[in-house]
């Protein structure tokens, strides 16, 4: 069955560019980014490798540790971050876990066979310290993502955690949020000192209560 939202994620040890690592006791209490590759060596993966690697610190200052999974082996994976550093400037220093046998592709759905019956889409999963998952995206092949997009999501996972709001389309850090419905009037306005705008009754628009 598909991993839902929600869900634990399948823990796994494998071999990786840092050595051999199981998932649940490498994430600690940190939030993680995982994220495949179709194959070593391939143009749109070397790209986005290198500008993962550029945001590290976005990443680190959200508490977020991120891991990257390829069908190839460990030796493959050395000799691509070098490539990875020529082509883009940047020193990768997370992890490249090497999946030859597809076992954690398997795990986590990242082969979808009318795509490819060999190669791992580009996934993305983002898992709280829960080990829960709070995030999937699927791109084909062809499509480099937009990490920044995934930066934008875990500023609102954080965010909503730890508020009764939502955020709405197109929202960026440090704009207004939407407060939940289930919050009354009466609650929203201990709740929100700042205040708040009431379009209808389940649209009350407030400033970001965090900053």
């Amino acid at each position: 069955m598909a991993l839902q939202l929600g869900d634990v994620v399948p823990n796994f040890t494998a071999d990786t560019t840092h050595g051999r690592i199981d998932l649940h006791d490498w994430a600690g209490e940190n939030w993680v980014v995982l994220f495949s590759h179709p194959k070593d060596f391939t143009p749109v993966c070397t790209t986005e490798l290198g500008e993962v690697a550029r945001l590290h610190d976005a990443f680190a200052a959200r508490g977020v540790k991120v891991i990257a999974l390829s069908v190839d082996g460990v030796e493959d994976h050395h000799r691509w971050l070098g490539d990875i550093a020529e082509t883009q400037g940047q020193t990768v220093t997370y992890p490249l876990i090497a999946d030859p046998e597809r076992v954690v592709a398997g795990l986590y759905g990242m082969i979808h066979p009318n795509a490819s019956n060999t190669l791992t889409v580009r996934s993305v999963f983002v898992i709280d310290p829960a080990r829960k998952l709070r995030l999937t995206l699927t791109y084909p092949a062809s499509t480099g993502r937009d990490f920044t997009e995934i930066l934008r999501v875990i500023d609102s996972l954080q965010l909503t955690d730890g508020f009764a709001v939502a955020t709405p389309v197109n929202w960026r850090r440090g704009n207004d949020v939407i407060i939940v419905p289930a919050v009354t009037d009466a609650e929203a306005v201990a709740r929100f000192p700042k205040g708040f705008r009431r379009l209808k009754p389940y649209l009350r628009i407030t400033p970001q209560p965090d900053i």
